[in-house]
């Protein structure tokens, strides 16, 4: 390989600053200007400062665990997905990349119709209506498809393009926040601080405004998936650990804050996006109007960002050899051009079925959301296992005691996340495993190899039986989404 071929390559690198940008991006979407009216659907002021205080310090494990392990396992590549396999082999990472990727670009499709229902806001594009009619559609396919262009002529680019829209919705944020402090009421904020009792009891409260704060927070891992690309691996840690904290005083401000301007009732009563009413009761009409110019910028930088991570993650998959080698194509701009075509070819379809049945794509979209729960699972176990080993420690080292709490922690805030999601879309998510076994397969026959080990045997067995299970009943109505 000649000098300029590898200069070329090591200029096109993610430094900190790009995969900071990353992590905040996927995170600072629509979510964050919903937040006062979902949290306060939920809770009083109480119980949604508990709900915070907890998921603060799980997320925070969770942040952990991916600084720890790429300061650990320097070699493993992939985040989400490649703990996955480092930890539990083949099939069980494969399986965190399908759930991963499936909950990706599923998640997408709601993107396009929030911000395009948003635009509607205003009086020249009120043909917009509720983002999901024919005119929506063709915009939103029209941008899909610019995003993949833009993808397309490479990550680094993508990338760039990525830190100026994070940029441009963080700014708006911080306005919101300087104006709520200084308009905040404490009389407002404690009036009824532990709800009221409609809301039911605190613990009731907690997790139903826990089940707000999950979701916010997906994306955390964006800088570990792209590991790969990585100036410095070093930066990986530091990237996520940082985009989390300055993510979480924006999400805390803007949710904990808003119950100083409006009473809980009323805060509830809003159309989202919520903090757009918050605004407006400060500052007039022209608040709203800042909030939803900022979501639309917002959902159009998470789209960016949720354009690449998806991508990646089989593009990996299929250079370890569990995605079938046709994933693992780049284009002379090494971005990852067929994993990229046929995620957003699926976008496009699924766009399409808003059109006609929207009842039928949040069915899924509530499956697949909930998927993203089981990598995080693992990559908690994961830790916990290369602590437990001692791998990339030291002799004598008194991390290895101290990441392996963290580890343990982490692991039992996930299970907790998935208890608080509902068991029943564990159990209905299998539904959307259970096709991902023909690519495993596929990409294993390709290298000749065996697919399974008796125990991912019986994983595969236990995802097609209950997957069938689920099938069956969710057609007869016997559970429902």
């Amino acid at each position: 390989m000649s000098d300029s071929v590898t200069q070329d390559r090591g200029a096109r690198k993610l430094g900190f600053v790009a995969l900071t940008a990353l992590v905040m991006g996927s995170m600072l979407g629509a979510g964050i200007l919903s937040l006062p009216q979902n949290m306060a659907a939920a809770s009083g002021a109480g119980g949604v400062i508990l709900a915070w205080l907890i998921t603060l310090f799980g997320m925070l494990m969770l942040a952990l665990v991916f600084q720890n392990l790429t300061n650990r396992k320097p070699e493993v590549e992939g985040g989400v997905y490649g703990y996955a396999r480092a930890g539990f082999g083949d099939f069980m990472g494969f399986n965190s990349a399908w759930g991963y990727w499936m909950s990706g670009w599923v998640g997408n499709v709601s993107l396009f119709v929030v911000m395009f229902s948003a635009m509607a806001g205003f009086g020249p594009f009120a043909f917009f209506g509720n983002g999901n009619n024919w005119q929506s559609i063709l915009a939103s396919s029209l941008l899909l498809w610019l995003l993949n262009w833009i993808v397309l002529r490479g990550v680094h680019e993508a990338a760039f393009v990525n830190i100026l829209t994070t940029i441009a919705r963080i700014l708006p944020l911080l306005l919101f926040v300087v104006v709520v402090v200084l308009a905040f009421n404490v009389h407002t904020f404690s009036t009824d601080f532990w709800g009221s009792p409609k809301l039911g009891s605190v613990l009731d409260q907690v997790k139903g405004s826990m089940l707000v704060t999950v979701w916010v927070y997906i994306g955390i891992e964006g800088a570990t998936v792209y590991s790969t690309r990585a100036l410095k691996k070093a930066d990986i840690g530091r990237a996520t650990i940082i985009g989390f904290l300055l993510t979480s005083v924006l999400l805390v401000g803007v949710s904990v804050l808003s119950l100083g301007i409006m009473n809980q009732p009323d805060l509830a009563a809003l159309k989202n996006p919520s903090a757009a009413g918050v605004l407006q009761h400060v500052v007039g009409r022209w608040g709203a109007d800042l909030i939803n110019a900022c979501l639309v910028i917002a959902v159009g930088g998470e789209l960016l960002a949720w354009t690449m991570l998806p991508a990646e993650i089989p593009y990996l998959g299929a250079k370890d050899g569990v995605f079938p080698r046709m994933f693992g194509q780049v284009n002379k701009h090494q971005a990852p051009a067929n994993a990229l075509w046929l995620t957003n070819g699926l976008i496009q379809l699924m766009l399409l079925v808003t059109l006609y049945s929207s009842a039928g794509y949040l069915a899924l979209l509530s499956l697949a959301t909930s998927m993203v729960l089981i990598p995080y699972l693992l990559c908690g176990g994961y830790a916990w296992i290369v602590a437990l080993r001692g791998e990339g420690y030291p002799a004598g080292s008194a991390a290895r005691n101290r990441d392996m709490i963290i580890g343990v922690l982490a692991t039992i805030y996930c299970f907790w996340l998935i208890y608080a999601a509902g068991l029943k879309y564990l159990f209905l998510s299998m539904i959307l495993y259970a096709p991902g076994i023909v690519f495993y397969i596929w990409a294993k026959r390709e290298r000749g190899e065996k697919p399974f080990n008796g125990f991912e045997l019986l994983v595969a067995a236990f995802i097609l039986v209950v997957g069938a299970i689920a099938c069956y009943m969710l057609a007869t109505g016997q559970v429902g989404l």
